[in-house]
């Protein structure tokens, strides 16, 4: 019996990915644990094991397809004994329905993009032009939760559909994307119970962002050519959106005096013993301003451990640890790799930690649990000079600290101006779970364990 191999989910989140490489070719056998694909999601690039044993029938997606939806068929295996060819012509018929469609950069992606998009709104187009939609299958785990893809529900809810009431065509019985633009199309779609609901007295329609045509309308045709987004600049964009319109943002701003800390960061250079390597005689860690940074507020959250929380409708979620996320640029957006149990960790260790993680992060090497979660997260552009900004808290965090350049400054210090390194920094706080009393109380002790850095190192 053939194989399917399907795209699989590498994070808790993922709706998609780009197929960017297959490692395996038709013809070839694999075993369990053999790496056969390469998948790049919206952070990082990971590889795909195989989990059965067999030969490669047929690889039914090319490598180079993006968006292609999680748990679609993307290629089969023939069983030990089975001829191949048999199992390639008896793969799953409705998950390849939900093959990626015209995002293949390949020419044999772009050939196989048109059956599967003409085939999905034939099957979609019987209920649709029966008047009302038949139930939609439900759900076995759940038994009264509609049975749909992420894609399909994204797309009803942002047209106030309900998915419920939409007769899937997919594997299963599921709906499919396919099915809800034709549920639409046809005008058989039920609205929401949150669509159909009258808009409160008074209150303003929500503003919608402006067309792709209505942008390119301001700016004269040969003066701007178009880049189109990849997943990585989606999410960022999803995920900001949500964020700013989600959260009640609060933020508190202070200033640190960073002489002590420099001076300590010096001597502990200085000290690093030396280890030998093929380049010669090189120090054991290299400590950043950010690696104190990043111990400091690990500790302020242990210091405070009411602000190391995360919000959930039912729950306020109590952090044990303090696992303090870093933001850094790569091309094309962000990631924050997470440095775990960071109040526990001595300066070194956060230091190589934090210089490996930023390392697989560019090269888009990181695992998901490297960089999901986290209690706080901690973004730094003092390197570019900027003096003080306001960051967007990143969910599941309640805090985000925003650290500006540190730079000389005139203080005034028992009555006398000093000259003094200072820098700023300003803590974004979700205010349903850190008021300003307590982001206050938690930005002072980071201050403290800054301006005081030899209590970090005991």
């Amino acid at each position: 019996m053939p194989i399917n191999i399907t795209m699989p989910a590498l994070s808790p989140t993922m709706e998609e990915g780009n197929l960017a490489k297959w490692l395996v070719k038709e013809g070839d056998k694999v075993s369990p644990g053999d790496v056969i694909a390469e998948i790049e999601t919206d952070k990082a690039t990971m590889e795909v094991e195989a989990v059965d044993e067999g030969t490669v029938a047929k690889l039914v997606v090319p490598a180079g397809t993006e968006g292609v939806k999680v748990n679609a068929l993307i290629a089969v295996l023939a069983a030990e004994g089975e001829d191949a060819g048999a199992a390639a012509k008896g793969g799953d018929a409705p998950a390849k329905a939900e093959a990626p469609k015209a995002e293949a950069k390949p020419e044999a992606a772009k050939a196989e993009a048109p059956k599967a998009a003409a085939t999905e709104p034939q099957k979609a187009a019987v209920p649709a032009t029966n008047g009302a939609a038949a139930p939609a299958a439900k759900s076995e785990a759940s038994g009264d939760r509609p049975f749909a893809s992420p894609l399909a529900r994204r797309i009803a809810k942002d047209a106030g559909v309900d998915v419920a009431g939409i007769a899937g065509t997919g594997p299963h019985g599921r709906v499919v994307k396919a099915d809800v633009e034709a549920a639409i199309a046809g005008g058989g779609a039920k609205p929401t119970p949150e669509a159909k609901a009258p808009a409160p007295a008074g209150a303003a329609p929500a503003p919608k962002a402006m067309s792709d045509d209505a942008v390119l309308k301001l700016f004269a045709e040969g003066t701007y050519e178009l880049v189109p987004h990849d997943n990585m600049r989606k999410v960022i964009a999803r995920r900001l959106v949500e964020a700013k319109t989600t959260i009640p943002h609060f933020y508190l701003t202070l200033d640190c005096e960073l002489d002590a800390l420099l001076a300590l960061r010096a001597q502990l250079n200085a000290a690093a013993p030396m280890r030998k390597t093929e380049k010669g005689d090189v120090p054991t860690y290299k400590l950043s301003v950010n690696d104190l940074i990043i111990k400091a507020m690990a500790l302020a959250l242990r210091d405070v451990p009411t602000a190391n929380v995360s919000w959930t409708e039912q729950n306020m979620v109590q952090h044990k640890h303090a696992d303090v996320g870093v933001a850094v640029s790569i091309p094309g957006g962000l990631i924050t790799p997470i440095v775990r149990k960071a109040d526990e960790k001595t300066l070194s260790v956060i230091s190589n930690e934090m210089k490996d993680l930023a390392k697989r992060a560019r090269d888009r090497k990181l695992k998901p649990e490297e960089f999901q979660g986290g209690t706080t997260a901690v973004s730094n552009l003092g390197m570019f000079g900027i003096k003080d900004f306001a960051a967007v808290i990143n969910p599941p965090h309640a805090t985000i600290l925003a650290i500006g350049a540190g730079e000389e400054r005139a203080v005034v210090k028992n009555g006398e101006i000093k000259i003094a390194n200072i820098m700023s920094v300003t803590l974004s706080t979700d205010h349903r779970a850190v008021d300003g009393a307590l982001g206050a109380e938690l930005l002072t002790a980071f201050k403290r364990h800054i301006e005081n850095p030899m209590g970090m190192l005991v």
